[in-house]
């Protein structure tokens, strides 16, 4: 996996350094979206809080990740698809926020229709967020009936 780690970060012409191999090993590791403080927790006493920030930044900005807002309003991150660049993310598609144990999976099957904007409107980004019940805590509540 550090093979695919390093080429990545070189794609995206950054340098393999330890924090950002490890920020990025524990996102692609994740079926969820991870905010800044479970990655604090997650990654403990590795990474400091400002070195996390300016990784998860450079990140963003690079196409590596993107950033969508859960249910409360906190940043969350997950890895972009392969054809994101800093010059444009394409991650247009659904994202689902579970209102039982409130993480928020990207639904990468799910692309969000093209959208006929009025005249004098141009889109820029376009987000799609799902509230429900997720697979996990579906399985959890039938398990216990």
């Amino acid at each position: 996996m550090n093979d695919e780690l390093n080429d990545l970060l070189e794609k995206h012409g950054l340098k393999k350094t330890g924090p950002r191999v490890r920020v990025l090993s524990v996102l692609k590791s994740r079926d969820t979206a991870a905010s800044q403080p479970e990655l604090e927790e997650i990654i403990g006493k590795e990474i400091d809080r400002v070195t996390l920030y300016r990784v998860l930044t450079a990140f963003e900005e690079k196409g590596i990740i993107h950033k969508v807002l859960d249910m409360n309003g906190t940043a969350k991150y997950a890895v972009c698809d392969s054809f994101c660049t800093d010059k444009q993310h394409k991650d247009e598609h659904v994202h689902f926020n579970c209102t039982s144990c409130l993480n928020v999976y990207c639904m990468d099957t799910l692309h969000i229709p093209s959208l006929a904007m009025p005249k004098g409107f141009t889109s820029e980004v376009v987000n799609m967020m799902v509230y429900g019940i997720c697979q996990k805590c579906n399985s959890k509540h039938e398990s216990s009936n």
